[in-house]
């Protein structure tokens, strides 16, 4: 079973310029999954939004191309999939021969579906889309829709995740908000680099108490665990402590070595949030 720690992420690598789809480094999801208690059926559905920024290859005459690609790694795969091997991947294209992007976008479909599911029955592909030169002045820029916690002016003295400073009112009728804020920051499992997020929550059910939200969201600030994991900690945190009849967290992170990796986590099934990128994406 591949962990966190043989993945070439903190490591020299070599850089491999022609295709290579075993640089993919799948890492399971359930050895996460079991410190917060999911065994079986996760509480949720959901995906990873991967946006890789540094995507190129040659066409059949030696000319490079380019393009921005949105992957869509549904929630339900067994494995992720490592990002610093996901860029060893992409980067394995850029002298790499491709007739088409039909063909491109299928080996891409095939290679990161494999690695997810490594052996087991695929229940749902990764999806890709490629995004060409003239699209790119399409792609739009915009914040997270919800009212900002980070509004609030309070204390804060805790940096490693407590669920504890998650409360509701559970006296009064339920309610719906939609939550949000840009102070969202962990660290990577095995570098400790930073990743720097936002979070948007909503939410039907007992009012949760908004400065124990963000004192929680800030609690992060020091904890060790990939973004994947850190979502399904929230979610799962919230709805332990609150008690939601209905429940979505979804958080996008800065980009790092050309990827960026928004998890997305639902208590009801629902459609993809767009994978439409921050200002500070």
């Amino acid at each position: 079973m591949n962990t966190p720690e043989q993945s070439q992420l903190g490591k020299s690598s070599s850089y491999v310029d022609q295709y290579d789809a075993s640089l993919l480094f799948p890492i399971p999801r359930q050895t996460k999954r079991d410190e917060i208690g999911i065994t079986g059926q996760p509480p949720f559905f959901g995906a990873d939004l991967w946006t890789a920024y540094e995507l190129s290859w040659l066409n059949t005459r030696g000319k490079p191309q380019v393009a921005l690609a949105r992957i869509t790694v549904p929630a339900e795969s067994t494995h992720i999939i490592e990002s610093k091997s996901f860029k060893l991947y992409l980067n394995s294209f850029n002298n790499t021969r491709i007739d088409d992007i039909a063909e491109l976008q299928t080996r891409l479909r095939q290679d990161l579906s494999a690695a997810i599911w490594q052996g087991e029955p695929v229940k749902a592909s990764v999806g890709v889309q490629l995004v060409l030169p003239e699209n790119f002045d399409r792609e739009p820029v915009h914040e997270l829709d919800g009212l900002s916690l980070d509004r609030l002016d309070l204390d804060c003295d805790q940096y490693q995740p407590n669920p504890e400073l998650l409360t509701a009112n559970f006296n009064e009728a339920p309610t719906t908000e939609t939550l949000t804020s840009n102070l969202l920051k962990s660290n990577c499992l095995v570098t400790g680099q930073p990743d720097w997020g936002s979070v948007r929550i909503s939410y039907t059910g007992p009012q949760i108490d908004q400065a124990g939200l963000l004192r929680y969201i800030v609690s992060f600030r020091n904890h060790n665990e990939f973004h994947e994991q850190c979502v399904e900690r929230i979610f799962m945190d919230i709805t332990r402590r609150c008690k939601p009849l209905r429940l979505e967290v979804y958080a996008r992170y800065t980009r790092r070595g050309g990827l960026d990796i928004n998890p997305w986590r639902t208590s009801h099934p629902q459609a993809v949030p767009s994978n439409v990128r921050t200002a500070r994406q």
